[in-house]
């Protein structure tokens, strides 16, 4: 009996993703099901479901629309920075050593203030990599253990707002602003972030440890990182145009009844 109960436990704790399955179904159910049910009972089953399905289709097309046009609902990948590789060197100008070419002069790259958006989103991708034990770069135990020195950054798709009445478009010209805003290829962007680790100290316990003093002896850690544009608004795009295939398709279907009904109409006049 003992063995009963618990095989009876398990079976009604156990459901992972279950209860999700269930509520779809009963949301399709209840809300597409009474529908087609009101439908299928005024116009017939079959004329009943190509209706439901059309009105179906087509709010799921200019849903699928709005999710890809602000970029919600059903999301795919953000843009993201990924880690292309970590440069050690003794001096912060010199990363001769590194496989992006581009690197080799930081002269032609653009420091990032502190103050940044932009090396925010980097410095944090580039302390995960650096501290996190599944990272396969993973140089440091914590985020305690090294002090960002600085972050600079190239490449990338520049988009000219044009902030005053006088020059509306910017420094680039109305040629330059149209194709600021218009979708197509994107330049490599990379940003790099460079470390370096600090002195050691021993706090006595009870006391508060003292500022971190970056150890000036120790070799500089350069993270060329790389952005991943992602595929935020794929998905939802993949709904839409999905959605719109079925429409158009019940349409159609339901067009070339209305024909043939209404030649039959015609044809039954003229013969009586």
């Amino acid at each position: 009996m003992t063995i009963l109960n618990t095989v009876l436990a398990l079976t009604i704790e156990w459901d992972p993703g279950v209860r999700g399955v269930l509520v779809i179904a009963t949301g399709i159910g209840v809300l597409i099901g009474s529908v087609y049910l009101l439908l299928g009972t005024n116009l017939g089953h079959r004329l009943g479901f190509l209706v439901a399905v059309a009105g179906l289709s087509g709010w799921m097309a200019l849903m699928g629309f709005v999710w890809c046009l602000y970029g919600i609902g059903y999301k795919g990948t953000a843009p993201h920075w990924q880690v292309e590789e970590i440069v050690t060197t003794d001096s912060k100008d010199d990363l001769s050593a590194a496989n992006l070419e581009k690197a080799h002069d930081l002269s032609k790259w653009r420091e990032l203030s502190e103050d940044d958006p932009a090396r925010g989103e980097a410095v944090a991708t580039a302390t995960a990599a650096l501290t996190n034990k599944e990272s396969r770069v993973q140089l440091f135990e914590s985020d305690q253990d090294f002090e960002v020195i600085d972050a600079y950054t190239r490449g990338g798709r520049k988009v000219s707002h044009g902030a005053k009445w006088s020059d509306p478009f910017g420094d680039k010209g109305f040629v330059g602003w149209v194709n600021s805003w218009l979708p197509g290829p994107h330049p490599p962007h990379y940003t790099i972030v460079q470390v370096q680790a600090v002195k050691p100290v021993e706090v006595a316990l009870g006391e508060t440890p003292p500022p971190a003093e970056i150890n000036r002896a120790a070799p500089i850690e350069s993270v060329v990182l790389v952005r991943d544009l992602g595929k935020l608004r794929l998905p939802s795009f993949l709904v839409m145009l999905a959605s719109l295939i079925v429409f158009g398709v019940t349409c159609s279907t339901l067009h070339r009844r209305d024909k043939a009904i209404m030649a039959a109409r015609a044809a039954a006049a003229a013969a009586g």
